[in-house]
């Protein structure tokens, strides 16, 4: 008896970043931890190689493995910014691994298999290959939280993101088993086909369950209780990639979930992810104000945005939709180059520092670095010209003309108050006693942090390339 064969065309990038982890890996072991930095450089040599099948893919809904798999501009979108995350990931972690005596070769490995898992999660179009891509993604981030197997906060970090993440996997998992009870399908298209009119209870249970699993990956109030910890105990460069790429792959799958399959209960789930986004952006807001490390603010920061994001998702209108891929577009840049510097305040006696008040006088030790930080400062706080000012016009528009005003109005709150302690570390930079320097930061870090303040800064000057293809993005999920 034969089987057909699937086309396997929209699926080539996943497929050749899987086969290469798997030669990254056999040539790791061959030749030993000695060959981290070339497994390092192979590895970011398979990205790019990725992005470039991504881009030259099938971009009109070609489906694949009986139509739970799905490329189309959407996916093309976000697993270019998912792909240049993880690339920059392996960049920053070149020194680190190596000063803190962790350079194994498996890092570099496990960040590409995650990106695997992450760009199935976004091409996903059946809850099925969805939880596959999921938990793909997911073991490979409880091994690299606790990839400092010498640092009791790096394993408590890896062992507490293991056990909420299986608890939010579970969640996840039953609000599915929910829905297909309730519908007899996993695929989007079917579920959305079987959706008539008014839903039944225990569809909407099914549809809150999901939002819950999926309110934890993206660390939104009040499923965020491990993000702080996680976010200051994991390694530096891993924290950086917990910021960006998953991120943005939980964003992107949380947009597809809610307006493909549930797009006819969008007055049912917008009023959920209203909560999700003004409680996201308060938390945000206030309880970075009394951090003293830098890492937990960047934490308690990212909680924020993602509060920002999920008003653009609460909107459930196609400018909702382009305002989010906007945002996490320009998130991803600020925030690769705001955990680059933190990942440069390295001194000799001291090694790698965190506090805020290590970076006290920066702005006479080293003024490049510390105008490139302000840089980034100024835009996660979204002030004008940075970038950041216009990621956050562009959710703000969709929430006004979907109605929302009060959440523009909590987000506006949200704003001032985050500009404080935004402002209070560039205070820090430049009005207070200088604290001992910094070492020389590697030629990496160098480089990216030029490029993504360089981009930050200049963003209004070109914005009208990346609007329209977050647009064209945006409108492939309301076909």
């Amino acid at each position: 008896m034969t089987y057909p064969v699937p086309a396997l065309a929209p699926a080539l990038p996943e497929i050749w970043l899987a086969v290469a982890a798997l030669a990254l890996l056999l040539f790791g072991v061959m030749r030993g931890d000695g060959a981290t930095r070339i497994v390092a450089w192979g590895a970011v040599a398979a990205l790019a190689i990725a992005g470039v099948l991504v881009v030259t893919g099938p971009t009109d809904g070609a489906q694949t493995f009986s139509g739970m798999f799905v490329a189309d501009r959407f996916g093309i979108f976000v697993k270019l910014l998912v792909l240049l995350g993880s690339a920059a990931a392996i960049l920053m972690s070149l020194r680190y691994l190596r000063d803190e005596t962790v350079e194994h070769f498996e890092y570099p490995v496990l960040i590409v298999l995650a990106t695997v898992g992450m760009m199935m999660m976004v091409s996903a179009s059946d809850l099925i290959s969805l939880y596959l891509g999921l938990e793909l993604q997911s073991l490979s981030l409880y091994v690299l939280a606790a990839f400092k197997r010498d640092s009791v906060a790096s394993t408590e970090s890896g062992l507490k993101y293991f056990l909420l993440g299986a608890l939010a996997s579970g969640i996840f998992l039953y609000g599915a088993s929910l829905v297909y009870g309730y519908t007899g399908a996993t695929g989007f298209a079917a579920i959305a086909a079987e959706i008539e009119g008014e839903a039944q209870l225990g569809l909407l249970f099914g549809m809150a369950f999901l939002i819950a699993g999926l309110a934890f990956k993206v660390s939104a109030v009040p499923f965020h209780m491990w993000t702080p910890d996680v976010y200051q105990g994991a390694p530096t460069p891993v924290t950086a990639f917990f910021a960006v790429a998953p991120k943005i792959t939980s964003l992107a799958v949380f947009m597809r979930v809610m307006l493909e399959p549930f797009g006819a209960l969008v007055d049912d789930w917008s009023q959920i992810l209203v909560v999700l986004s003004a409680l996201s952006m308060g938390l945000g807001a206030f309880a970075a104000i009394g951090q003293t490390s830098l890492k937990r603010l960047l934490a308690y920061s990212s909680i924020g945005h993602v509060g920002f994001a999920l008003m653009g998702l609460a909107a459930g209108t196609a400018e909702g939709a382009r305002g989010i891929l906007i945002y996490v577009a320009v998130y991803l840049v600020m925030n690769i180059g705001a955990w680059a510097v933190v990942l440069t305040m390295r001194r000799d006696d001291e090694g790698l520092v965190e506090g805020i008040d290590d970076l006290a006088g920066m702005g006479r030790n080293s003024p490049v670095l510390a105008l490139a930080m302000a840089i980034f400062l100024f835009s996660l706080a979204g002030i004008p010209p940075m970038a950041g000012f216009f990621a956050k016009f562009y959710v703000f528009l969709a929430a006004i003309h979907a109605g929302l005003y009060w959440l523009a109005v909590i987000g506006a709150l949200a704003t001032v108050v985050g500009a404080f302690y935004y402002l209070r570390v560039i205070k820090i930079m430049y009005f207070d006693e200088p604290a001992r320097p910094f070492e020389r930061a590697p030629r990496e870090l160098r480089w990216i942090i030029a490029v993504t303040a360089g981009l930050t800064l200049f963003f209004f000057l070109f914005p009208g390339g990346m609007v329209a293809e977050a647009d064209l993005a945006a409108q492939a999920l309301w076909k």
